[in-house]
């Protein structure tokens, strides 16, 4: 049992949870964190931890650029165990009409006040020698960065209980409403209902425009000095994302441990978990397509994890309906990067004051274009 009625509870300890937790109780609140499982237990242990400004959309870019400002001023304070790595990302160009676009996004991530820079074919193969031979360019993004996600949501869970918020693992929710949460052990009276669930959120706010996205990793052996920087191929934005069908695009991130994770693919295919060998191998043809000597690599595991995708590639952080629970979730590969903006964000709404990014793109009462699935 609550020791005491909370201001708020948050339902699920991801990292948008986690950090909905940090924000919430750094306002002064009574914060109660409920996981059906673990901390981490869903998409934020089965991702990668990359932290990356994203253009797919204006309204994106800005909660991904508030995000790394976050992360930049939070790094020092990040204990060893999260494992971050500030390597940039080298958002790689194949060809010249590949280097126009590479232009057109550096301009892009200037505007928001983004550090870009752009590179030729011979600062690239200086950089990253192992890449194969012929690539026109790239995008180097030096503020971009990566960490071990389920050790970052540990370290706001503990900062947010640090204040006096309580954290319960492996309690089931029922149901919510905007001000109780039903467990299969006790009703909880709250002020304000924060549904953090992830591709789960559906189940406990019906109607809410998520679906599960599955996609498949690869991590390697150790191989300190293997790759500098993250690797992504500048057609990941099209093809990872796209809407119909499975697919697969090369995003190489090099860990702290020295191991190298290998992504990525994106399917729906409901909640079958199951490694799809035929993606996978699509998945790493693509690669040794683009780094060749990945080729000496011994790969020691594959997995899949589930992403709460939305139809039109924004979360959902806000209100549901006029007096329903507070929604921060459908953040997909994501929820990572923008888990600090997030919670500023819903923080800023649930009390009443401006949010730095502009909430209404993520307004879960938005119109929608038709689901993707």
């Amino acid at each position: 049992m609550t020791s005491r009625r909370p201001d708020v509870v948050v339902v699920g300890a991801g990292i948008v949870g986690a950090a909905c937790a940090d924000s919430l109780s750094r306002e002064g609140l009574a914060v109660l964190v409920l996981e059906s499982r673990f901390a981490s237990a869903g998409a934020t242990g089965a991702g990668m931890g990359h932290i990356v400004a994203m253009d797919d959309s204006p309204a994106q870019l800005a909660l991904t650029a508030r995000s790394l400002a976050l992360w930049g001023k939070l790094a020092a304070e990040l204990p060893q165990e999260c494992e971050d790595e500030p390597c940039g990302t080298l958002w790689l160009a194949a060809d010249e009409d590949e280097m126009e676009a590479v232009q057109a996004k550096e301009a892009a991530y200037r505007r928001a006040g983004v550090a870009a820079e752009i590179w030729g074919a011979a600062e690239l193969s200086h950089a990253e020698p192992n890449l194969r031979k012929g690539l026109a360019g790239a995008l180097r993004v030096p503020g971009d960065r990566v960490l071990y996600p389920p050790n970052a949501a540990r370290f706001l869970l503990a900062r947010a209980r640090d204040r006096g918020a309580e954290i319960r693992e492996g309690v089931e929710v029922t149901e919510i409403g905007a001000r109780s949460v039903a467990t299969t052990q006790e009703t909880v009276e709250t002020g304000a209902v924060v549904n953090a669930a992830g591709p789960e959120a559906p189940r406990l706010s019906a109607g809410l425009p998520i679906v599960p996205r599955k996609g498949h990793l690869v991590i390697t052996d150790r191989y300190p000095g293997f790759c500098g920087h993250q690797l992504v191929e500048l057609g990941y934005l099209k093809s990872a994302h796209a809407s119909t069908g499975p697919s697969v695009a090369f995003n190489l991130q090099p860990r702290a441990t020295g191991q190298m994770l290998l992504g990525s693919s994106r399917e729906f295919a409901g909640w079958d978990s199951r490694v799809d060998q035929r993606i996978l191998s699509r998945m790493i043809v693509r690669a040794l397509d683009v780094r060749p000597s990945l080729s000496s690599l011994s790969a020691i595991r594959a997995w899949t994890g589930f992403r709460p995708a939305t139809p039109d590639k924004l979360p959902l952080i806000g209100r549901w309906h006029e007096d329903g629970p507070w929604i921060a979730a459908g953040h997909e590969g994501l929820g990572i990067t923008t888990a600090p903006a997030t919670a500023e964000m819903l923080a800023a709404l649930l009390t009443g004051r401006t949010s730095p990014v502009d909430p209404a793109p993520f307004s879960p009462n938005r119109a929608m274009p038709l689901a993707a699935a």
